[in-house]
């Protein structure tokens, strides 16, 4: 009989997004799939259905702290795994590795896989709400990563180090993946355009992505007179506490320092279009898939120098780091690459290269298969 994976991720176009190859590639090497979704997000089912892959939604709120409506999503998330019953679960965001972690426990589950794509903010910022959460959920934390036959993937050195350091996850278990994979044949038009030079930023639209540092960096470049385009590419999410208003989108656009646009589907022709590539997140990154985009594209970067952005490059080499939560330094950064074309085309290229060794998504699924393959040998 075919091994079953369960997929259980918050957002289904977010693994659209980063995991749709995983999927596929299990489902070619004969594995039966399906994927457990809590929010649609952009996108709609029948991308996966085209391509013989099952899925199933169930109650689950990103931004919901109700106690009541915690526990139906943790009960739904166990009757889901106690009815499938699959050989391997593969849990994808912090509720679902939480929730689904105790609930594969409880279900005993043969196989979990734990994919950590940041910490997020709940980690990186030092508050109150921050350590009575860590305080609240420490026992569920341990439990849920503490299945006997588990992988944890993480996606940074540092993601790893905090972990380990709350004490909530054995060492031995973690494995560190850089990111969710490019798929290079993807970034073709690797030549910058000769037109003006273009800033580009392409995230959700939060404020702890460096969303209004971006623009204040943009501000300040533009009043010193300096001939470039800046565009800011992304969606609001409403479903998270940190998005942008749509209030805040018309007070940008009426500035006209920046082209807002929409969410764009196809990220290489908005590559083409750029020169340089911007994100100034303090968000708690694992890797920001936006980055390695970058490094494909054949784009230099400018990013902060905080978890998950830090790993993405190779500093003065492929892309310049500036503090977090600083727009003058940010500005200061871009204005120096466009001032440099020579330099900024070089690291661009020295990005491509570094894609090329580290971020092929056919790297990534492998290596996901090859966990995969453990798990369920482990069995035996």
């Amino acid at each position: 009989m075919k091994k079953k994976i369960l997929f259980l991720v918050n957002s289904l176009s977010f693994f659209i997004s980063h995991r749709l190859e995983i999927a596929i590639a299990a489902r070619d090497n004969g594995y039966e799939v399906c994927v457990g979704y809590g929010e649609l997000g952009n996108t709609n089912t029948a991308i996966l259905f085209e391509k013989g892959i099952d899925c199933i939604k169930f109650p689950l709120e990103r931004r919901s702290i109700n106690p009541f409506k915690e526990i139906w999503s943790l009960f739904s998330i166990w009757q889901i795994i106690y009815k499938l019953k699959p050989d391997i679960v593969h849990l994808i965001t912090i509720k679902v590795y939480l929730y689904g972690g105790i609930s594969a426990r409880l279900a005993k589950v043969p196989c979990v896989v734990s994919a950590i794509a940041g910490l997020g903010i709940l980690f990186n910022q030092r508050n109150l709400s921050n350590f009575l959460f860590q305080k609240l959920f420490y026992l569920g934390f341990i439990f849920a990563f503490n299945h006997p036959n588990q992988k944890v993937i993480v996606q940074n050195p540092e993601d790893k180090k905090t972990l380990v350091k709350w004490g909530v996850i054995d060492l031995k278990k973690i494995l560190l993946f850089r990111g969710s994979g490019v798929n290079l044949s993807n970034f073709t038009s690797l030549s910058e355009s000769s037109d003006i030079v273009t800033v580009c930023f392409a995230s959700r639209l939060l404020h702890d992505k460096g969303t209004f540092d971006f623009v204040a960096a943009a501000r300040i470049i533009k009043k010193k007179g300096i001939k470039v385009k800046f565009l800011l590419a992304g969606n609001l999410d409403p479903g998270n506490l940190n998005s942008l208003t749509k209030q805040d989108i018309d007070n940008i656009k009426k500035e006209h320092v920046v082209e807002v646009l929409d969410y764009q589907k196809d990220i290489s022709v908005l590559y083409a279009r750029s020169n340089i590539v911007c994100l100034p997140s303090f968000y708690g990154e694992g890797l920001p898939k936006s980055l390695i985009e970058a490094a494909a594209a054949s784009r230099a970067v400018v990013t902060t120098d905080a978890p998950g952005c830090r790993d993405a490059i190779i500093p003065n080499k492929t892309g310049l780091l500036v503090p977090v939560k600083d727009p003058q330094k940010l500005a200061d950064a871009l204005q120096w690459l466009i001032e440099h074309p020579q330099e900024r085309i070089a690291m661009g290229k020295a990005g491509r290269k570094l894609a090329e060794k580290e971020f092929r998504i056919e790297k990534i699924v492998q290596d996901h298969l090859n966990i995969y393959k453990q798990l369920i040998s482990s069995q035996c």
